[in-house]
């Protein structure tokens, strides 16, 4: 394990330190849980850093030492057994996306992918690091919600498995233990499916969503629908789940009733991205045009969404 004393943050080149802290490297995860034990809610883990260090920067979070978790081999597995593929702690979206599992198996989450930062922040942040921030405007979750993902966790002591629809808690809490750290993500391949992820920013490149909706499709017409950034928590559509499967085929009338149970599935709030309005309005029209999209996307046919919402 290596210890490198004293880190420290500035905001700007002469300004005064914005914080101080002690600075970990272990090479393995007992050592690395064995700080957490040591120091409790004190430590904080580090993998990309891309939320981290800028709440740090800003008086936000101000640990006592940051565990260095780059370094941990085991983190770092992409691997794919019995058609689940877990996904380490330490990979990155940037992995992901060049990853050819993610993109056969697994489309809607290879979407939000592909939505998250900016190319230098997808080639350092990763998936744990983004559902372990648990904003609302989770772009990752949708996808993890329909693919009914599961969270795996470990402390000095025992291991344990979380479903993500059990993750998120609150606005920025998870189910995660003041002991545990997270070793990795599983999702289980859903035969003969397609999905698509569609994500409302404000202008194009690098924002947080206004608004973002997975559809997940499969060969038999079963639809799984979540969102992000329309309510407190990333939250599974289950009321249209449940009419959308129980009412093929799918139609012009049929997705009116689902956009009609909009206002039942999400609780939108007005913020500096969006009114509370115009995210209930243009969920609908991202409803509707995924849903149309999702068709053409399960018989073969690549649709981009960003095109999707071009209009907009």
């Amino acid at each position: 394990m290596s210890h490198y004393g004293l880190g420290t943050l500035k905001k700007e080149e002469n300004m005064a330190l914005a914080h101080t802290f002690d600075y970990q490297r272990p090479s393995t995860l007992i050592e690395a849980l064995q700080l957490k034990a040591k120091y409790k809610d004190k430590a904080l883990f580090l993998a990309g850093g891309t939320d981290l260090i800028v709440n740090i920067r800003e008086g936000m979070l101000k640990p006592d030492l940051l565990i260095d978790i780059k370094g941990i081999s085991e983190l770092l597995k992409l691997n794919w057994e019995k058609e689940t593929l877990f996904i380490g702690s330490n990979v990155t979206f940037a992995q992901l996306i060049e990853n050819e599992l993610v993109q056969k198996h697994f489309i809607l989450l290879h979407d939000a992918c592909k939505t998250i930062g900016s190319t230098g922040i997808r080639a350092r942040a990763t998936l744990t690091g983004n559902i372990c921030s648990a904003v609302p405007s989770l772009d990752s979750a949708p996808a993890l919600l329909c693919y009914e993902a599961t969270v795996h966790c470990a402390s000095p002591l025992s291991q344990r498995e979380i479903p993500v629809t059990e993750w998120f808690l609150a606005p920025r809490k998870t189910a995660l233990q003041e002991d545990e750290i997270v070793t990795g993500i599983s999702l289980k391949r859903i035969p003969d499916s397609s999905g698509i992820y569609l994500k409302l920013g404000r202008y194009s490149g690098e924002d947080l969503a206004q608004a973002g909706w997975g559809i997940l499709m499969t060969a038999d017409k079963q639809y799984r629908l979540a969102h992000c950034a329309l309510s407190p928590l990333p939250k599974r559509a289950y009321y249209i789940e449940d009419l959308l499967n129980n009412s093929n085929p799918l139609n012009a009338d049929l997705i009116e009733k689902a956009i009609a149970l909009i206002p039942s599935e999400i609780n939108p709030i007005t913020d500096i991205r969006a009114t509370q309005e115009f995210r209930m309005y243009i969920s609908g029209i991202m409803l509707k045009r995924g849903l149309t999209a999702i068709q053409e996307r399960i018989s073969g046919k690549y649709i981009e969404p960003r095109k999707l919402l071009g209009d907009v």
